[in-house]
């Protein structure tokens, strides 16, 4: 794999100020690290370059990404497996796939991911906004205590989607339910405008369903009306302001 910048099994490691343009692949990798801070950088690749994914973090904990303007044609940030103490705050992304959680499941024995929080993100016609996926395959993986707040979508295609049976070109897709439990997930003070009428599209495993998924505060609209949600296999509620027809 063809990345900008790796770092692997490396600690108390600061980035600031980097512009990385056009990379082969990822352009910044985090992988087996600990106490990593990012800040003020931008990445820009054509937003139909294949797998040039911004920020790729896996296998890591404590990291911090903050004010970053980051243009693909992957996931702006993709938090793979084994990844800890994420905090992500004040990032603009578009083009590109989003911030994803995944994609997780594709191996049965698998590290969870825990402990994220993404706050005060921008995201500019994005295919999708705030996104958990994996695979349709058995796996010891679960994702917990995941905060998204405070988003502003404009013009987005999925703003919130937990999509439990990724599989990006349908070719040689599993037949199975994932394995992956996504427990204790925030959703809230997230606005904006959606490109689809499903603004919020939650599929969770039939074998592991979602729960403890929450949203408060959400007003997302669809061609001057309010959007609307599907969700399957979800256990949740809708607190306060909820500006769509919610699944909750």
């Amino acid at each position: 794999m063809m990345q900008t910048i790796s770092f692997v099994e490396s600690s108390r490691v600061k980035v600031k100020g980097l512009l990385s343009l056009n990379s082969q692949m990822f352009h910044i990798v985090i992988n087996r690290c600990r106490n990593v801070k990012i800040n003020d950088i931008r990445i820009v690749a054509d937003g139909k370059s294949p797998n040039t994914d911004g920020i790729h973090v896996q296998l890591s904990t404590d990291v911090e990404i903050r004010n970053a303007s980051i243009k693909t044609g992957d996931d702006c940030i993709s938090i793979g497996p084994g990844t800890k103490n994420l905090w992500v705050e004040r990032v603009t992304c578009g083009p590109g796939h989003g911030i994803s959680i995944g994609s997780l499941g594709k191996d049965r024995e698998e590290e969870g991911v825990q402990n994220v929080t993404v706050k005060k993100t921008v995201f500019v016609g994005t295919d999708n906004g705030l996104r958990i996926k994996s695979w349709a395959n058995p796996s010891s993986g679960f994702v917990q205590r995941v905060r998204f707040l405070e988003s502003l979508m404009f013009n987005v295609k999925f703003p919130l989607i937990i999509d439990q049976h990724y599989c990006p070109h349908n070719i040689n897709c599993p037949s199975q339910e994932s394995g992956v439990r996504i427990n204790d997930v925030i959703y809230q003070g997230i606005r904006g405008t959606s490109a689809t009428k499903i603004a919020v599209k939650l599929d969770c495993s039939a074998k592991a369903p979602c729960t403890r998924i929450r949203m408060k505060d959400i007003s997302l609209r669809y061609a001057n009306e309010a959007a609307q949600s599907s969700c399957v296999n979800v256990l949740g509620d809708a607190l306060g302001l909820v500006k769509h027809q919610t699944c909750f």
